[in-house]
């Protein structure tokens, strides 16, 4: 997800190099959604992880 957010950054980026406002405007806002759920997704792993932990022995 990660790869997938980095990649409309780099389009957004490219397009608006080109000139194209609306497509790298469109791209930056995916991009942005795509990172935010993607470090949503990190600290419910994160805090699952924790939470979980390892019985002591």
């Amino acid at each position: 997800m990660l790869r997938l957010a980095l990649a409309f950054f780099i389009i957004a980026i490219i397009a608006a190099i080109f000139g194209f406002g609306g497509i790298a405007a469109g791209a930056a806002t995916i991009a942005k959604w795509l990172f935010f759920i993607f470090l949503i997704l990190f600290v419910v792993a994160l805090l699952a992880g924790a939470l979980r932990g390892r019985a002591p022995r």
